[in-house]
């Protein structure tokens, strides 16, 4: 047997000893998933759950709240279900990849493939379909619950239905059942109360006085602290006679806005403090709760009330009314607000208390019956500014459009009432006096921020003047604050008001999270899912690449390279590759925290690429052309250049153009491939040694070895002048009134050489001037000969030119014809020009 036949055999040996050992090992990987194991295990619990919660909501069907709260359940186990579909993806398409490597199944007719291979493919095949049963189970669960969300929002509509179309006979019978619940509830209350008090007093009285201390400490930091820091926001000063409307709406919505914040925290401050110490039981709990709610909206539609019509200040009054108008809707809307709070107070009475539900209705029927009394007394009113503009006279009607809705509002509230649908009536009672003090606040922000963002106006705010007094800014970054500060009050009115209104029309807190949710990370347009989320995320994460790569690139140039004493060019283009490197990363993490995928982008980059192809080319040819003069800087920041008709410095170098400023201080944008493809010249590419030339001419009768002396003498004797290497003095040539010299001066800065030659220039003029050497310069003579006429005759006879008779010669400062004197028609005169050296004094 060959050696070649030997090894061959050795290694299918090894082959095949190794093999079982690799099956077995793929075995275990594909028998020990954790991703599917994870994914069964919770599978198995969302279906108990389901389960469970189809339970809980025919428990629960005739509690809105319990059921907004299973809602947000279902919704969660549905997301949960499509994040177990998306776990499971990579490791379907990893058994995917497994099975094509195994290749096609042997058909009947082929050789069957090894028991090892077999039983590997059977082994993927089975926990393929393991996966994408759990991925159908996944589905299921969750269209499973998606049922469940649609059949919790109908049961919670037709229960908002009933509650308010429910209808009560209104009779005798009606109000001595209610009188009777009255009595015994009020009995009720009071054995409730006194109860509780004496057990708290008796058994907690350390707790009580810590709650009631504390909540004493908070009102002290809330109320007063707020009047403290805002004070100059929400208060209104007398002595200005004429305030602006910006004014007027800034310190009417502060001074709405501030108060009803702190009373806010000071109210959640007390019934933190009161739960905390175990102080509250739990029916006294539920009515102190809703009285501290009610308080807080009673305390917010009073303050609005008083901010817009100011009853005894009318030059901060945001409406047209007269002073007994605007005192009187002041004290209507207050009694509106008294009337409605109060029912949702004595309500939350009879619920804790378990009092007859004909009470609730009746003190709800009563309620509703004020406030339309209230509306038509409103409509009837004359709140409006007098024709002369006098708020201290009488006022006019409402408009008609207003007089007619109130009148209507008030009309139906009381026919609701007395015809039975007092849930109804309550619920409309409720918006119009809540609903519209959220609207009219929102309503004031949206002035005030208009009013804000506009020109020089945020100049005029309080924290305006305190910006430009502390900070200086100027009026365009005044105006630029005053324009987001609009947008950022805008936002806060539809992140405050939009929510408030929600809750007063019936929705549940649950209902805007679950809603809020859905806008912030799932939006669907098309095929396309859009994460408000994310790209806010991504937009951030963007900024702060940016800010960054600035930071660095500060810090790079300033603290590193300038210590190491790197050339400005070298740092130049240090700077500008690591900005646009550090731009490039943050957009790719902007995009990719956005959850943008780059491949849904290829379409755009074919379209790109054509235009790239037909269209573009120039600026890719100017891009790359940047990025090589980057790396390549024939020429930097700083040198002085010259490229065409173009001469000056480089100020700045990026990926397009380079910026170039001429010695008038004009600025040329050169495009790079301009730079790439044509000549330039760099007078400081790899230093800034350069030569100053100065040619002079000296008269013929000086001596030239002197000329050249002194010549050198004056170089040698300016600071500026290198001696190494050495000046040098030629005798260029002889020229035509002067025999012409050259001094070649070498400089250490090349910007000096106009200095230079001006001061050189000087020196010499002084020196060959004391030393009393000429510097010539050109002149003409001109010698004039006439002819006469016999004379010209003659010479035209005979074939020859006429004789010069001479004549009395004289200079002319050009060749132009002089005519002969009179006398003398028939006389050509000639002119003829002699170069003649006149010497001139230097």
């Amino acid at each position: 047997m060959s050696l070649r036949t030997m090894l061959i055999h050795l290694s299918l040996a090894v082959l095949m000893a190794l093999a079982p050992c690799a099956a077995l090992a793929q075995a275990d990987t594909v028998d020990s998933s954790p991703v599917v194991a994870e994914a069964m295990q919770k599978l198995s619990a969302a279906e108990e759950k389901i389960a469970g919660l189809s339970k809980r909501i025919e428990a629960e069907k005739d509690n809105d709240s319990a059921l907004a709260s299973l809602n947000i359940e279902v919704e969660a186990l549905a997301r949960s279900m499509l994040d177990i579909g998306v776990s499971l993806r990579p490791r379907l398409s990893e058994l995917k990849a497994r099975i094509d490597q195994l290749g096609a199944k042997p058909t009947a007719d082929e050789e069957p493939e090894a028991p090892m291979v077999a039983e590997e493919r059977a082994r993927l095949a089975e926990e393929r379909a393991a996966i994408n049963a759990l991925t159908g189970r996944a589905e299921s669960v969750s269209v499973g619950a998606s049922e469940l969300g649609g059949q919790i929002i109908q049961i919670r509509r037709e229960l908002f239905a009933n509650t308010l179309l429910n209808r009560t006979s209104i009779d005798a019978e009606f109000f001595l059942s209610a009188v009777e619940a009255w009595s015994a509830e009020a009995s009720d209350f009071r054995r409730t109360v006194r109860s509780w008090f004496n057990f708290v007093w008796s058994f907690k009285t350390n707790a009580l006085l810590g709650a009631v201390f504390l909540s004493l400490m908070a009102a002290l930091f809330f109320i007063a602290g707020g009047y403290r820091l805002f004070g100059r926001l929400i208060e209104r000063d007398p002595a200005i006679a004429d305030p602006s409307y910006i004014s007027r709406l800034s310190v009417a919505l502060w001074s709405t806005v501030i108060p009803t914040a702190s009373v806010l925290a000071l109210v959640l401050s007390i019934f933190g403090f009161l739960t905390n110490f175990a102080v509250l039981r739990g029916d006294i709990s539920t009515m102190l709760s809703i009285l501290l709610a009610v308080t807080v909206v009673e305390f917010f539609v009073g303050k609005l009330a008083r901010s817009v019509l100011v009853p005894t200040m009318p030059n901060w009054r945001l409406v047209n009314m007269s002073n007994g108008g605007a005192q009187l809707m002041f004290w209507l809307v207050l009694a509106m607000a008294i009337v409605n709070g109060a029912d949702y107070v004595l309500g939350g009475i009879s619920e804790a208390l378990g009092s007859p539900v004909v009470l609730t209705v009746a003190k709800s029927f009563v309620a509703a019956i004020i406030i339309g009394l209230i509306l038509i007394v409103m409509s009837r009113s004359r709140p409006m500014l007098a024709e002369s503009g006098d708020p201290k006279d009488p006022g006019r009607p409402w408009p008609r459009l207003i007089s007619a809705a109130l009148m209507l509002a008030g009309l139906g509230l009381v026919l609701m009432a007395l015809t039975g649908y007092v849930g109804l009536a309550r619920f409309a009672a409720t918006q119009i006096v809540v609903t519209g003090a959220i609207l009219a606040t929102m309503y004031i922000g949206y002035l005030s921020a208009q009013a804000v963002s506009g020109p020089s106006a945020f100049a005029e705010t309080t924290i305006g003047r305190f910006i430009d007094r502390r900070f200086a800014p100027g009026q365009v970054t005044l105006d630029q604050t005053g324009i987001a500060a609009g947008l950022l009050i805008n936002l806060a009115v539809l992140l405050i008001g939009v929510p408030l209104i929600l809750l007063q029309w019936g929705f549940q807190i649950q209902d805007i999270q679950i809603w809020l949710y859905r806008v912030l990370t799932d939006i669907r347009v098309g095929g396309i899912t859009i994460s408000l989320m994310g790209i806010l995320i991504g937009v951030l994460l963007f900024l702060f690449g940016l800010f960054a790569t600035r930071w660095f690139q500060r810090w790079l140039d300033g603290s590193v390279m300038a210590r190491g004493r790197v050339d400005t060019g070298v740092r130049n283009s240090i700077k500008t590759g690591i900005g646009y490197l550090g731009v490039g990363l943050a957009g790719l993490l902007a995009i990719s925290a956005a959850g943008i995928d780059l491949s849904s982008l290829a379409l755009v980059a074919g379209a790109l690429s054509l235009g790239i192809g037909f269209g573009l080319q120039n600026i890719v040819s100017n891009f790359v052309s940047g990025l090589i003069l980057l790396v390549e800087r024939p020429f930097k920041v700083g040198d002085w250049v010259v490229t065409g008709a173009t001469e000056g410095f480089v100020k700045k170098i990026s990926v397009r153009a380079t910026e170039i400023e001429t010695f008038n201080r004009q600025s040329i944008i050169v495009p790079n491939a301009d730079l790439i493809n044509a000549s330039v010249g760099n007078w400081t590419h790899r230093n800034r040694m350069g030569r100053a030339d100065v040619n002079v001419g000296v008269g013929y009768g000086s001596d030239p070895r002197q000329v050249m002396t002194i010549l050198e003498e004056i170089a040698l004797a300016h600071p500026k002048v290198l001696r190494n290497p050495e000046p040098i003095v030629q005798f260029i040539e002889f020229g035509a009134s002067s025999i012409d010299f050259a001094l070649k001066v070498f400089i250490a800065d090349i910007l000096d050489g106009g200095q230079v030659r001006s001061e050189l220039r000087l020196a010499i003029f002084e020196r060959l001037k004391a030393e009393g050497i000429e510097i010539p310069y050109p002149q003409r003579d001109f010698n004039i000969t006439a002819v006469s006429a016999e004379n010209l005759a003659r010479a035209f006879s005979a074939g020859r030119s006429p004789t010069p008779e001479p004549q009395a010669g004289f200079v002319l400062p050009d060749d132009r014809p002089v005519g002969a004197g009179d006398g003398e028609a028939a006389a050509v005169t000639r002119v003829k020009a002699v170069s003649k050296r006149k010497p001139a004094r230097a």
